[in-house]
């Protein structure tokens, strides 16, 4: 029996821990410095609850001491202070975060660990660059690497075609923040909300927009390797013409607390939602230019026996698998760990990372 700590009662972190639980080879604390939030957690044998304000460094030590990992579903921001706390109590640490800077600070504390520090564990990045990076080993050379996500309502109702499915701040995070791209063979920045395209999955048309964060680490293991790579966000068209307009005209970008009101009071959050992958890789193998793609959809469902939010099932699915993943001894167990290390085979055949597997959802949905 493993003792973890996921930090954040919100949507994602309750996802976790219940997971987590259900499987009943998991001890589960969950810290928030909001009580209110913590008081909406279901009880469940396995799983306790600490209000814990983040910011109070010797509290969070005294926390994590002698329990086998961390789990942050803090606002990125947080981020960074739950990573330097895992080092000083010797914990594993594992994080959802998307924030470019944060994960380079993880990487230069996880210099100095006896633990395992493992970053990006959620969606994307996470899951998108293992799925990348699977498929870029069946070239002998490559040419391009192109990754789009997005989480999508399945009923958009509003100008922007959108709904609230995940993080407020992590979404404005992603929707201003510079962007890494690979051009001509040269990682460099690039202008959120910019390069705008359209494609077709299924007979639905999406269109797709540079955001911040979702290449994760793949960057630089591919830096040199590759002659583009580049990762955007899907939504439904007409999304980006807003955004741009809300961020550029109105000048919010600069006032990001008006900005989160105004998402917060005028999209409604669902839990009908989808979340779109779609991964297109081309290079040469045998002397031929070649072209392999994995696409997938995952849809809300029932999970560990709770109703959850297809964001909800593909980011907790993401962190929970490469717990598992770590505790069975398949990741090293010290040092910085790459996304792009996990074998997408081992995920996919984990109790919590077959959300992931589009052959198994099939079977689940034919039964």
């Amino acid at each position: 029996m493993k003792e973890v700590v996921v930090i954040g009662a919100g949507k994602i972190g309750g996802a976790i821990a219940w997971m987590l639980i259900e499987s009943g080879d998991y001890e589960v604390v969950v810290a928030d410095r909001s009580a209110e939030q913590l008081g909406k957690l279901d009880r469940h044998p396995m799983l306790s609850t600490l209000a814990l304000d983040i910011t109070d460094k010797g509290a969070l030590v005294s926390a994590l001491k002698g329990k086998f990992a961390v789990l942050s579903a803090a606002p990125f921001n947080l981020t960074g202070l739950i990573a330097e706390a895992a080092l000083v109590a010797g914990a594993h640490y594992l994080d959802l975060t998307e924030d470019v800077a944060t994960t380079k600070k993880v990487e230069d504390l996880s210099k100095d660990a006896r633990t395992a520090f493992i970053p990006q564990c959620g969606l994307a990045p996470g899951f998108i660059s293992i799925v990348a990076n699977d498929l870029a080993k069946n070239f002998d050379s490559l040419d391009s690497v192109r990754m789009r996500v997005g989480a999508l309502p399945q009923y958009p109702s509003n100008a922007l075609n959108y709904n609230l499915t995940w993080s407020t701040d992590g979404l404005i995070n992603e929707y201003i923040e510079p962007c890494e791209a690979i051009v001509e063979g040269k990682l460099v920045t690039v202008p959120a909300m910019e390069e705008r395209e359209e494609f077709s999955l299924d007979g639905v048309t999406y269109e797709a927009f540079n955001t911040s964060g979702g290449l994760g680490t793949l960057a630089k293991t591919l830096e040199g390797r590759v002659r583009t790579m580049n990762y955007r966000t899907i939504r439904y068209p007409g999304h980006q013409t807003i955004i741009k307009a809300l961020l550029h005209d109105l000048n919010l970008k600069n006032r990001r607390d008006v900005l989160k009101d105004l998402f917060e009071h005028a999209l409604p959050a669902t839990i009908q939602d989808v979340v779109v992958i779609f991964v297109t890789v081309c290079g040469w193998k045998d002397g031929r230019y070649l072209q392999e793609t994995y696409a997938n959809k995952v849809y809300s469902g029932v999970i560990a026996g709770k109703r959850m939010s297809a964001i909800q099932i593909t980011t907790a699915a993401g962190i929970t698998t490469v717990l598992d993943l770590l505790a069975q001894g398949k990741l090293p167990s010290q040092g910085f760990v790459r996304q792009e290390e996990i074998a997408l085979g081992d995920l996919l055949a984990n109790r919590f990372g077959r959300v992931y597997d589009p052959v198994a959802a099939r079977m689940k949905e034919a039964v």
